[in-house]
């Protein structure tokens, strides 16, 4: 499969939402589905990667959490395209700060050796 762009991927979603999806949700409404996906990713971290176990029954898998996190990709470019935010431009940005800021802070911190 190839590979995507954020102004692809914000590109397809929009498309679809507005043919399958028949309209975006509102922000708000958005935001309370990118809050329940991110701790479905939470819980699923937590008993794949952390202390906590998984219910009598119940289990989960890296392909789930992709799925899980994906989900949350798919609500967080809905919200951008509602509010009129390049992705790309944004975590270009974003990188160029955390660079700047950043680039002696982590390479110092005695806790990361």
């Amino acid at each position: 499969m190839a590979q995507k762009s954020l102004k692809d991927l914000q590109a397809e979603v929009d498309a679809w939402i507005r043919t399958v999806g028949v309209r975006y949700f509102s922000e708000l409404t958005n935001t309370a589905i990118l809050t329940e996906e991110v701790g479905e990713v939470a819980s699923l971290m937590a008993r794949l990667y952390g202390e906590q176990s998984f219910k009598k029954g119940q289990e989960g898998s890296v392909e789930d959490l992709a799925a899980e996190m994906a989900d949350v990709l798919f609500v967080l470019i809905c919200l951008a395209n509602q509010t009129g935010v390049d992705l790309g431009q944004a975590l270009a940005r974003a990188m160029d700060d955390k660079t700047g800021r950043d680039r002696d802070r982590h390479a110092d911190n005695p806790k990361l050796r």
